[in-house]
């Protein structure tokens, strides 16, 4: 479905992401893992259309979408969850979910969408006039999540979702995540949380300075002594 093509990214003089490929089938839950500053973040925020790379190419259901816009992206199906979740404090619950719809132009369809976020989770529309900035960081999470699935992404891109949250929300965030999934969602997830996402995920990329040093099905990997060691408290 998502194929990313000997991608080199720059920031200055600095080399950022050093020939990256990698692939996310449709239907899949695949999982990119490394230390802080390993590169994940700007793998998301290149195969989104906010940077553009020095060389490659990225193809969406063989498609190249390398030129096209972030705008053409979404509305091509790829929604992004940023790190940190990023949603509009001053605005209330409903008016950030509505902007999740903003490309899409079926209202009806939108409110189907929205009592279809609403069912994920209550306790947004429990909060739905409340402004997103009074929620607690795991009710950020949600809105965050629920504001990207209205705009019904063929993929969907999570970034550290469980990053500041209480272990208990943690497991309820994974469990979220699962759930997305098994409607047909397709994910990729950037984690630090490598325990976590390798449960969930069918496959798994390692980052470590820019570059892709391992890959393979995260069930393997969760066997792996080096990953065992760096990742894994092993």
């Amino acid at each position: 479905m998502l194929e990313i093509k000997n991608i080199d990214v720059y920031y200055g003089v600095i080399h950022a992401l050093k020939d990256v490929s990698l692939e996310v089938g449709k239907g899949e839950i695949v999982v990119l893992i490394g230390a802080n500053g390993a590169g994940k973040t700007t793998t998301l925020r290149t195969v989104s259309g906010l940077i553009k790379p020095a060389q490659g190419q990225i193809h969406l259901e063989e498609k190249d979408i390398t030129n096209t816009t972030a705008k053409q992206r979404v509305m091509m199906g790829i929604s992004h969850v940023p790190e940190g979740r990023r949603v509009f404090p001053g605005m209330t619950v409903l008016e950030n979910l509505e902007l999740g719809a903003y490309v899409r132009r079926d209202r009806v369809a939108i409110s189907e969408d929205l009592e279809m976020v609403y069912e994920r989770f209550p306790i947004l529309k429990d909060r739905r006039k409340q402004m997103a900035g009074t929620l607690s960081g795991g009710e950020q999470q949600m809105l965050a999540i629920g504001r990207a699935l209205m705009g019904r992404p063929e993929i969907l891109f999570l970034d550290e979702p469980s990053m500041g949250l209480a272990p208990i929300l943690v497991q309820e965030i994974f469990d979220i995540i699962s759930s997305i999934n098994s409607t047909g969602t397709t994910i990729l997830l950037v984690e630090q949380n490598a325990n976590m996402a390798l449960q969930v995920a069918d496959r798994a990329y390692v980052m470590e300075t820019g570059s892709i040093v391992l890959s393979g099905k995260a069930s393997d990997l969760m066997q792996s002594e080096d990953i065992k060691k760096a990742y894994l408290g092993g």
